[in-house]
């Protein structure tokens, strides 16, 4: 009899056993991300998050830009079930909604911690959600941040809006549009394709990322200017998109788990591209790097630009552009109270 007992209860360890393994699930994950930070800070990150929130339940695979899906279309390839997972930056589908623009931070966005704040705290990650599923039919929820961009690489000084007339610009997202409204001429291009279009001098200049991100991939080595403030991306949040037969599939403590993951990737990174940051315009200019930062009339007009783009997105698509911006509106005004009781950095 004891001997049946001990071989019941090692049945069903050896069952549970295999529950488990059975349980674990691999997902693959596309990403717009052909190396460096963007795949190891943020995609990996979320993925080490993930693994260790679910206790080895869930591991999503990183694969890097252009291995499953176009870079600029992870969307599509989850929606289409090329694969059930993708990290990107949401304002790569601004050509297909608008609205996208404003969820990953664009020229008009709030500095970055403001953004942050209205996401997490002001209401922003709802409309997302919301957004996500009834323009594409996909899950999608925040998942990797940084703050102020370099407004350019560029192999020519660019101090004034009539310095950027006839620039060949690498941009994306809603830059690419306004920017034109200005007088440049934008190329859009993947990760993967922007260095080696400025070392030839396919285009003038290129936008990419921060300080710190952008020194580790050398754009600094091939373009003698920086050109500051980033102006065109003050702030960015990056993007978990999920099929929505995957995220169904997931217990709901599994869901929350891996938008616990989620965010904590978001303020992980958000943190660590900042201490990137801090040292970079330093080593640019140990570098021999012409740091150059444009005039208040540049800044101004991009302003101005990017309102006149934004009320005409407002009045003819209205939909979710218009819910999207005049929401960040709201918030914005509200946050400007900040400054009241807020000191300066010293």
């Amino acid at each position: 009899m004891r001997a049946a007992k001990l071989t019941a209860v090692a049945i069903a360890t050896m069952a549970l056993g295999m529950g488990a393994a059975v349980a674990q699930q691999n997902v693959r994950t596309a990403t717009s991300w052909p190396g460096g930070p963007h795949l190891e800070q943020f995609a990996h990150g979320f993925a080490k998050q993930a693994d260790a929130l679910t206790a080895g339940k869930v591991k999503f695979q990183i694969f890097p830009a252009g291995t499953i899906g176009s870079p600029l279309k992870i969307t599509e390839s989850v929606q289409k079930k090329v694969a059930p997972a993708g990290h990107t930056w949401p304002g790569y589908d601004w050509g297909v909604d608008k609205a996208a623009a404003i969820f990953g931070g664009y020229v008009g966005s709030p500095p970055a911690e403001a953004l942050l704040h209205w996401i997490y705290a002001g209401g922003g990650i709802d409309l997302w959600k919301q957004w996500r599923m009834e323009k594409f039919g996909v899950v999608g929820i925040p998942c990797g941040s940084h703050s102020d961009e370099i407004h350019m690489h560029s192999r020519k000084p660019v101090r004034t809006l009539e310095d950027l007339k006839g620039l060949k610009l690498r941009t994306s997202g809603a830059w690419a549009e306004i920017a034109t409204t200005l007088g440049a001429s934008t190329v859009i291009l993947p990760g993967g394709e922007v260095y080696p279009a400025l070392e030839r001098g396919v285009v003038d200049a290129i936008e990419w990322a921060t300080p710190g991100i952008n020194h580790s991939l050398g754009f600094h080595k091939v373009a003698k200017y920086i050109i500051l403030p980033g102006v065109h991306q003050p702030g960015a949040v990056l993007e978990c998109v999920f099929d929505k037969a995957l995220w169904d599939g997931f217990d709901a403590n599994t869901r929350r788990q891996i938008e616990a993951a989620a965010k904590v990737s978001t303020i992980e990174s958000w943190m660590a591209i900042n201490m990137m940051d801090t040292d970079a315009l330093e080593k640019y200019k140990a570098e021999g790097v012409e740091i150059i930062r444009v005039d208040q009339a540049y800044i101004d007009g991009v302003a101005k630009a990017t309102r006149e783009w934004e009320d005409k997105y407002i009045a003819s698509d209205g939909g979710w552009f218009k819910k999207v911006v005049e929401h960040q509106r709201a918030f914005m005004a509200r946050w400007k109270g900040a400054t009241q009781y807020r000191s300066e950095f010293r």
